[in-house]
């Protein structure tokens, strides 16, 4: 194994995605940052694929609870590979591909991470495939199997069934024999219908009614990443011992109201929904809830195998919208939020000068 780079091996310049303020797609800022040495517990990774997820989109208007002061890098996740080591880091971690969930600082070239949350991506997959599956596919098979604990024959209903995290939903759920209506625009309604999803136009102003039609004894459990008004809408799909999943609010992107009054609003109603004899749960989930812990760290490493086992043996293929250079993050970032793109859009840095 190769030891902690000299000294004069430094410094690496790493190309990052800065955002300034809050801005359109066209103000994100390409800076050149030059890093340090990795201090004890650290690595330096470069970074060969990266993702933009729902946070990313309300953090360029200021809308994610949470996000750092302006400017940041943004960049919630990234794959890979360790290229220094600091004091203290087992020198195995030295040359392999990895993968971690960052909350920011995913849109750089090279990027220093805290060995710790360090997740192994097996050898033989592509990064941008493995990338499709940190931030997206931990969040997808946890809620699934240690929130709503899905089991085979039931009915389950997926919000944004095309998007980043519900197409991977959508395949996990119908790897465990669930059956899945999915929410999405008509233009995606052939590829989830081949896929054995029964697709509901999420523009239609009748899909809960809908739905009841499809599943008239309620379903087992509703995944949820609008909230608004339509959030009682999945709640009420549910039959006896269901389970709402909220992962989001997307209808609050536009909204004129605080974010923060817009997550404290959802989260009391879903506690006052769980005070209810209504033999029916409502939860919200956060993948990044307990960070920090070991508790995390090994939920993480465990789903995450779990995903990579799945993807290396082609039953759970990498839904990818497309691949943009870094540089390119301005089209990039529109094609995630022009609603059309099927799966998620990847970020593959340019690796010079330290390439």
């Amino acid at each position: 194994m190769q030891p902690i780079k000299e000294a004069n091996s430094f410094p690496f310049v790493s190309q990052q995605v800065v955002l300034p303020a809050p801005v359109e797609p066209s103000g994100f800022l390409i800076h050149n940052h030059q890093l340090s040495q990795p201090a004890r517990g650290q690595v330096i990774v470069r970074v060969e694929a990266s993702g933009i997820s729902f946070a990313e989109q309300a953090m360029r208007r200021n809308r994610y609870p949470g996000q750092p002061t302006f400017p940041f890098v943004p960049g919630y996740d990234l794959v890979g590979t360790v290229v220094a080591i600091g004091p203290g880091v087992d020198a195995s971690w030295m040359g392999k591909r990895v993968a971690a969930l960052t909350k920011t600082g995913g849109w750089a070239s090279y990027s220093l991470r805290a060995a710790g949350e360090l997740l192994v991506v097996p050898a033989g997959i592509d990064p941008a495939e493995a990338e499709a599956l940190v931030v997206n596919g931990l969040t997808a098979w946890q809620m699934l199997h240690r929130k709503a604990h899905i089991r085979a024959g039931q009915t389950i209903v997926v919000h944004g069934a095309n998007g980043g995290v519900g197409t991977t939903l959508v395949q996990l759920a119908l790897h465990a024999g669930v059956r899945v209506i999915g929410l999405a625009s008509r233009r995606h309604h052939a590829t989830l219908k081949e896929q054995g999803v029964e697709p509901i136009d999420y523009n239609d102003s009748n899909w809960a009614q809908q739905i009841r039609q499809l599943a008239p004894d309620g379903v087992d459990a509703v995944f949820d990443n609008v909230g608004g008004a339509g959030i009682t809408h999945s709640f009420r799909l549910l039959k006896r011992g269901g389970t709402l999943v909220s992962y989001a609010i997307a209808s609050a992107m536009l909204s004129k109201k605080s974010m923060l009054l817009n997550f404290i609003n959802l989260i009391a109603q879903l506690t006052w929904w769980n005070l209810l004899p209504n033999g029916r749960q409502a939860l919200f989930y956060d993948v990044m809830a307990g960070r920090g812990s070991q508790a995390f760290q090994t939920r993480s490493q465990d789903d995450f195998a779990q995903l990579m086992s799945l993807l290396a043996s082609g039953v759970l293929p990498p839904r990818i919208a497309a691949r943009f250079p870094l540089d390119h993050i301005q089209q990039a970032m529109e094609l995630a939020e022009s609603r059309t793109a099927y799966g998620k859009v990847i970020l593959i840095p340019n690796q010079s000068p330290n390439a």
